[in-house]
């Protein structure tokens, strides 16, 4: 009786090891775990993917997953890797490390309607720091119409309508979207560079 009650030490370290013996082996040398598929998932996805869509592939509590990404960034620091899994607008999302881009920006052809131009980032960074915001207050700021670029930035899905202002004439508000957060690389609008970090530095 002592020893069926008894709790298995080992028991939680093998669990991110844990087998999928219904599906089909198509390489007798891989057997996939529980860890490996949420890695597998990771690295084949082009966007972040939340805790409960990963526990929900993977066939695993959402309270595993945690532990598994953990695991994961602790082989890949021990080995070297160029990436890590990052949280991003509030998922995971395998990334490769920054000082890797210097080569990357080498293979990545950026796409011609992704490119900013500088008032296109001056006029998002104002609706990213200041939303909500109206469209004259982003004006005022920038000192020029702001219609056409404001739209340019919705067409791209950087920025979205949040509101409107309870003000005469309830104008609209703008704020920025989810995808903001994934092209910035950004958990949430709180990782932002604080306003003092953006100064120049003085000469």
């Amino acid at each position: 009786m002592t020893e069926q009650n008894q709790a298995n030490p080992d028991a939680e370290n093998h669990e991110a090891q844990a087998e999928y013996p219904d599906q089909p082996q198509q390489d007798d040398d891989i057997e996939p775990t529980v860890e490996s598929v949420v890695e597998a998932v990771l690295f084949a996805s082009d966007e972040p993917l939340s805790v409960a869509r990963l526990a929900d592939i993977a066939e695993t509590d959402i309270k595993h997953i945690r532990r598994y990404v953990e695991g994961l960034n602790e082989k890949y620091r021990n080995g070297n890797n160029a990436f890590r899994i990052e949280q991003i607008a509030g998922g995971y999302q395998m990334l490769t490390l920054s000082p890797y881009n210097h080569w990357l920006k080498k293979l990545l052809r950026v796409r011609s309607d992704s490119k900013l131009s500088a008032a296109a980032l001056e006029t998002l960074a104002i609706i990213a720091y200041k939303q909500p915001v109206m469209r004259a207050d982003i004006e005022a700021i920038r000192g020029v119409a702001v219609g056409e670029m404001t739209r340019s930035l919705m067409y791209k899905g950087l920025v979205k309508i949040v509101g409107r202002a309870e003000v005469l004439g309830r104008p609209m508000l703008y704020g920025t979207t989810r995808k903001f957060l994934e092209v910035f690389g950004l958990n949430s609008l709180k990782d932002l560079p604080k306003v003092e970090e953006l100064k120049k530095p003085p000469s």
